[in-house]
């Protein structure tokens, strides 16, 4: 994880903790590293073991990029959610940077409502200016 990269995200993750039924927010790189964010403090993962959150971080990336057809035709992919019975899991793409958002939040969620709200954490100048 660049310091230059935690620092820009990082407060980022942090703000996306604040919103309600939010669990995990990270940032993760092409190659499934968490480059910042993470768990919101108090909240214990369902799964524990690191080896298989990496696995699964490197998934969500791998999906996120896949380059189909449709991007020409429907536009770019905004977001993937995807509803389990214990948590929601999104991902957002950045594709400039080849990074990822991930956010895992409690299963009665909005999500439509919480992907409004990260957009604008992650587009807003003012946010930038305050970093």
């Amino acid at each position: 994880m660049t310091t230059e990269s935690s620092g820009l995200y990082e407060p980022r993750c942090i703000e996306v903790h604040h919103q309600d039924g939010v669990r995990f927010a990270a940032i993760i790189d092409k190659d499934g590293q968490k480059i910042a964010g993470g768990f919101r403090e108090g909240i214990v993962p369902y799964e524990e073991d690191e080896n298989r959150l990496h696995d699964f971080y490197k998934s969500a990336v791998d999906l996120s990029f896949r380059h189909d057809h449709l991007s020409t035709s429907l536009g770019a992919l905004n977001y993937i959610a995807s509803r389990r019975n214990k948590v929601v899991l999104i991902s957002f793409p950045f594709p400039i940077s080849e990074n990822i958002l991930l956010v895992s939040a409690e299963p009665g969620l909005d999500i439509e409502k919480l992907a409004e709200n990260v957009v604008k954490i992650f587009t807003d100048d003012s946010f930038l200016a305050s970093d």
